[in-house]
C-alpha cells in the first residue's frame, strides 16, 4: 500500500496543488506554544497558521484530507480543539504530549468527531506508550524525530533510525495494528540522507505514512507556481514510482539500505555538520 504523504500548507493555492499531484493530506500547524524554545537552534518548519486558514484549507479540497496539529495539551485545550473540529478537521494532531492523562483528555475534546493522531516526540511519552495503546479511541501515531532527538541530546535527527529507538517504537504500533509512521523525506535524490534512502527505511519498518519535508518543496523561498506545480508533479510521482519498485524487494535490500544509512548518519554525527 503506497504510504499516506502529508504536506504543510495553509495557503489554498498551494493545497491545491498539492492535492491535485497527489498529496493525501495537508496539513495546517496550530503549534506556537513553546516550540520555537526547543527549536530555535534547529532548521525546522515553524509555522505561522491560524484558526481561520482551517476553514480555508478545508474549502478548498475536495479529496485530500485535512490534518490539523493543535497545540500541546494546555489550560484553554478543549475550546482550541472544539475550534479545530467545527472548522473541517478530519485528523487532529496532539504534540508533545507527555501523560496518559494528556491523551485521554485530548480524545475526549475530539469525542469521535475527527481521527485522533499522537505524535511521539518526547521521552514522558515513549514511556508510556504501551499503557497509551491499551486506550480506545486513538487512530494514529506520528514519531516525531525533531524534537525526540533533541530530548535525546542527540546531533542529528536520523541517529534515531539507526539506534533502533525508531524501530522499537514502530515494532510497539505495529503489534497493536495502529496507523503509524515517523517523521519525514524530502526529494528523492536529495536531502543530506537522500529522499531514497529514508523512503526505503519507511518500508523496512512497515510506516504509513510521512511529512513531506520542508525541502521537498520550500515555498518561503520559491514564490513560481509553475515551478511549485513542477515539483509536486515530477516529486511525488518520483515518490510513487519507488515505491511500486520497494513493493517487491527482498529483506536483504532493505538491510543493505539500512546499513548505508547507518554509515551515512555517523559520518554526518562525526563530521559535526
Amino acid at each position: 500500500m503506497a504510504i499516506k504523504l502529508m504536506y504543510i500548507a495553509n495557503e489554498p493555492r498551494i493545497a491545491q496543488i498539492a492535492e491535485k499531484n497527489g498529496v493525501d493530506r495537508i496539513f495546517v500547524d496550530l503549534e506556537i506554544r513553546g516550540k520555537a524554545e526547543r527549536q530555535g537552534h534547529v532548521d525546522s518548519v515553524k509555522s505561522h497558521h491560524c484558526l481561520n486558514d482551517i476553514s480555508n484549507i478545508k474549502n478548498t479540497l475536495t479529496t485530500s484530507e485535512l490534518l490539523v496539529r493543535s497545540n500541546a495539551i494546555y489550560p484553554n485545550s478543549k475550546n482550541e480543539i472544539e475550534e479545530i473540529v467545527s472548522r473541517g478537521a478530519d485528523v487532529v494532531m496532539l504534540p508533545m504530549w507527555t501523560s496518559v492523562d494528556d491523551v485521554k483528555k485530548f480524545r475526549d475534546y475530539i469525542n469521535g468527531r475527527a481521527k485522533v493522531m499522537l505524535l511521539l516526540e518526547t521521552v514522558p511519552a515513549e514511556r508510556v506508550i504501551d499503557e497509551v495503546l491499551e486506550l480506545d479511541g486513538i487512530d494514529e501515531v506520528l514519531i516525531g524525530l525533531n524534537d525526540l532527538h533533541l530530548q535525546y541530546h542527540l546531533k542529528f535527527m536520523f541517529e534515531l533510525l539507526t539506534n533502533g529507538k525508531v524501530d522499537e517504537i514502530m515494532g510497539k504500533l505495529k503489534a497493536k495494528g495502529k496507523f503509524c509512521g515517523f517523521g519525514g523525506i524530502a526529494r528523492l535524490n536529495e536531502g543530506m540522507i537522500s529522499g531514497k534512502r529514508i523512503l526505503t527505511e519507511h518500508y523496512r519498518l512497515h510506516s504509513d505514512m510521512a511529512i513531506l519535508s520542508r525541502s521537498f518543496c520550500d515555498t518561503s523561498k520559491i514564490k513560481d507556481i509553475d515551478k511549485i506545480e513542477a515539483i509536486f508533479c515530477e516529486g511525488v510521482q518520483e515518490i510513487r514510482q519507488y515505491e511500486t519498485f520497494l513493493s517487491s524487494q527482498s529483506k536483504e535490500f532493505f538491510e543493505e539500505n539500512h546499513q548505508v544509512v547507518i554509515e551515512k548518519v555517523n559520518e554526518i554525527v562525526g563530521s559535526g555538520k
